[in-house]
């Protein structure tokens, strides 16, 4: 696994140059492994709400938006290489070993793309119909939340875990739910927690369970 302080200077040093950094090939892989350890040490806790769990989720939500930032600096670098090689201008070669296996994959589909559609447009050759990917069905779209509400949160199974449905009755800090979820909630919403969060917070007061037969 690799920590949070580790991928910072990995971050660090990839923002102090135009060009690309050498990472281990395996970066990112140990940055989930990271992620899945710290979750894994959340739902061991039994109260969501307590500094632990706390100090757990804010390290988890560090990782994952280091992790995004870094593959967003690195893929700019990438499309813009891919750019130039595309039409045939000089890259460094040093910067393409540079790449991981899944970047190196999407510089070559990038430059492949780049170059035949340059000479259907620009060099006049005939046209190759580029292959299209069938796009999947889209979901349902969600309406946008009443004052006061939040919509409630699906979960990726049904049945596990199981699912209520709560008022909160006062601003609270943000959890994450044993769903894997992280909860941002106030006074007043309505929303569909896990089953072992919405009881921490009906015990403590914070939220009051609900039918839906009581939602006004």
């Amino acid at each position: 696994m690799v920590g949070l302080d580790d991928l910072r200077k990995v971050l660090l040093s990839e923002r102090e140059t135009g060009k690309l950094t050498q990472i281990p090939h395996d970066l990112f892989d140990k940055a989930h492994a990271a992620i899945g350890s710290l979750l894994e040490k959340v739902y061991a806790i039994e109260d969501p709400l307590s500094d632990e769990a706390r100090t757990f989720i804010d390290e988890t939500d560090s990782i994952r938006k280091t992790v995004c930032d870094l593959f967003a600096i690195r893929t700019r670098k990438i499309l813009s290489l891919a750019e130039g090689y595309g039409q045939g201008h000089y890259v460094d070669r040093e910067e393409i070993r540079k790449m991981i296996p899944t970047e190196r994959e999407m510089f070559e589909r990038v430059t492949a793309a780049i170059a035949e559609c340059e000479g259907v447009l620009v060099q006049n050759t005939p046209q190759a119909r580029l292959p299209v990917q069938e796009v999947a069905t889209a979901p349902e779209p969600v309406e946008p939340a009443a004052a006061g509400w939040i919509l409630p949160h699906k979960p990726a199974t049904p049945t596990t875990p199981p699912y209520t449905l709560v008022r909160v009755l006062t601003d609270m800090d943000a959890f994450m739910g044993v769903d894997g979820k992280t909860y941002v909630l106030e006074k007043g919403d309505i929303v569909m927690l896990p089953e072992r969060n919405a009881e921490v917070l009906v015990e403590r007061n914070i939220a009051l369970t609900l039918n839906k037969s009581t939602i006004p």
